[in-house]
C-alpha cells in the first residue's frame, strides 16, 4: 500500500486482487460493509446503515476487540457507479469535526486499484486515520482476496 500524509489529508493507493465490482459492493452494500470496516482487526461492525446516492447518508457503528464502540456518518456527496464515491465524514464522539473522503476505483486487469483521500480532518481528530485505514483496508482484501 502506497501513502502519502500531511497534516490535513492522507492518500493510499493499493491493488485489490478482484473484480471493481467486488469492490464497490464493499463500500455501497451494508451486508459486505459488515465483514470488514473498522480498523481493529478483532473488531466487529454492528450496524451499517447506507442510502448510496447523491445527497444520502450513510452510519456505520462497529466495536473494537477491547469493547470501544466507535459511530461515523456522512452524506454521499458524488457517485459514479463502479468508479467514484465521494462522502462527508463525522464521528459521533467528535461533534463538529468534518473531514471529506474520495475514492476512485480503477480496472487494472482482472484487479481494481483502489485511490482512497482522506482530507481536511486537521487537528480536531484524536483518530489516528493512517494506521486506521492502512489496518481497514488489509481486512478489505482479504475478504476480497480470499473471496473473490
Amino acid at each position: 500500500m502506497d501513502k502519502e500524509t500531511s497534516k490535513d489529508a492522507l492518500f493510499i493507493e493499493t491493488i485489490i486482487h478482484t473484480s471493481v465490482e467486488k469492490v464497490w459492493e464493499a463500500w455501497t452494500e451494508p451486508t459486505v460493509i459488515m465483514k470488514w470496516f473498522g480498523s481493529d482487526p478483532k473488531g466487529k461492525v454492528l450496524s451499517a446503515k447506507l442510502d448510496v446516492r447523491s445527497g444520502g447518508s450513510f452510519e456505520v457503528v462497529f466495536k473494537d476487540a477491547d469493547q470501544t464502540e466507535h459511530t461515523c456518518h456522512g452524506i454521499y456527496t458524488e457517485i459514479e457507479k463502479l468508479s467514484k464515491l465521494t462522502f462527508t465524514w463525522h464521528w459521533k464522539s467528535e461533534p463538529g469535526v468534518e473531514s471529506f473522503i474520495v475514492l476512485l476505483l480503477t480496472e487494472e486487469g482482472k484487479s481494481t486499484k483502489m485511490q482512497f483521500e482522506h482530507r481536511d480532518f486537521g487537528n480536531g481528530s484524536k483518530h489516528d486515520y493512517v494506521k486506521g485505514w492502512q489496518s481497514t483496508f488489509l481486512k478489505l482484501k482479504q475478504l476480497l482476496e480470499d473471496n473473490p
